[in-house]
């Protein structure tokens, strides 16, 4: 007897080509269009409105369901996306961090809320878009990898997952490049073989996020300063920018600046000049919020870490500390703007072997 996946359908190629390489594996599959975002958001500052595609989204996936001839059901998750991923976003941003909603989204959405309801619906397991790949070993231990294409590999967004998850979740697509993906989705005559890859915020879409960041917390205007405190400038809400940033400070004058540090107490945001200042620098990050696929490994141990999704591996030591839920990563070399509330992800080889918040 077939086994019966439920594969979240966004309408993408990657997902839709997702369930045509299950369907010829010979699965039951059921396509779901997970519905989580209308656009409309009523805040404390009024109701506003976000462009939204997800109507567009359902109507593609709606066409590729029908094109190979699975049926295609909505789950909407609008209430638990706003509760466990948009108020994640925004109390984050109000502490002057830099959040990843699209971890956040895997981690709540994907695969807490959608799999549960799956299992509970009979299926054998979920199956995502996702370029990245899951190995079971001879000693029953599930194994996330990083996807066979290195320009498409997504696990650094799958970091949270551990070993449930990833007994009942399928990637199809991960063992092959995007390229191949795209020469499939037009082979069988996909109805969204051309699609342009989605480049927004998980279920979100392409948004202006300032704009949004503004609709949910107002601006709160502050001086702009260098390291020895002389006033350069007036910035929004230290919350529209992030470690490392240029563009949007309004000084310079030719010069560059570059976004180093954030002071909550006096709301201060300190730059640092230069092409490539050295105060972006670090040797060494905390990290906290920790999570592993599968056990906590013995430490200290070496590890290649990734600090941001597009940032090359780098070679680390991972030791613990006094406090057993908070570790010191140092790098091998100083890595550039490390920015609070982001993720750094480690690696052995191809391998995820988990993650935690940069402090």
């Amino acid at each position: 007897m077939s086994k019966t996946v439920f594969v979240g359908m966004s309408g993408g190629v990657d997902s839709s080509v997702s369930a045509y390489l299950l369907q010829q594996q010979g699965y039951k599959v059921v396509g779901v269009f997970m519905k989580n975002w209308s656009g409309k958001f009523k805040t404390s500052r009024g109701v506003f409105n976000f462009p939204c595609s997800s109507q567009a989204d359902y109507e593609d996936a709606r066409q590729v369901a029908g094109h190979l001839d699975i049926p295609l059901y909505t789950f909407n998750f609008e209430e638990e996306y706003h509760s466990r991923v948009i108020e994640y976003f925004i109390a984050e941003i109000k502490k002057g961090r830099t959040p990843n909603p699209d971890i956040m989204c895997n981690k709540e959405i994907k695969f807490k809320v959608f799999l549960d309801k799956c299992l509970s619906l009979g299926a054998d397991y979920i199956a995502t878009g996702h370029y990245a790949r899951v190995i079971k070993t001879k000693d029953g231990v599930f194994h996330l990898l990083k996807g066979i294409d290195n320009t498409k590999d997504q696990s650094y967004f799958l970091t949270t997952l551990g070993q449930h998850e990833l007994s009942h979740t399928l990637f199809p697509v991960g063992d092959i490049s995007k390229t191949k993906v795209r020469e499939i989705a037009e082979q069988i005559q996909l109805p969204n073989a051309k699609k342009p890859d989605s480049q927004g915020i998980c279920f979100v879409g392409e948004i202006d996020v300032n704009a949004f960041i503004e609709a949910f917390v107002g601006e709160n205007r502050g001086d702009i300063i260098n390291p020895e405190g002389q006033v350069l400038g007036q910035h929004r809400g230290l919350y529209f920018y992030t470690i490392g940033q240029r563009k949007g400070l309004g000084i310079g004058g030719g010069i560059p600046y570059f976004v180093k540090a954030k002071d909550l107490e006096y709301n201060q945001l300190i730059v640092a000049k230069g092409v490539d200042p050295l105060d972006l620098y670090k040797s060494e990050v905390m990290i906290s919020e920790l999570s592993w696929t599968s056990q906590c490994p013995n430490l200290p141990q070496q590890f290649r870490a990734k600090i941001r999704y597009r940032s090359q591996d780098v070679e680390c030591l991972v030791k613990p500390i006094a406090d057993e839920n908070i570790l010191a990563v140092k790098f091998t070399e100083p890595q550039r703007a490390i920015t609070q509330g982001q993720f750094l992800v480690l690696y052995q080889g191809d391998e995820l072997i988990g993650s935690g918040v940069m402090g």
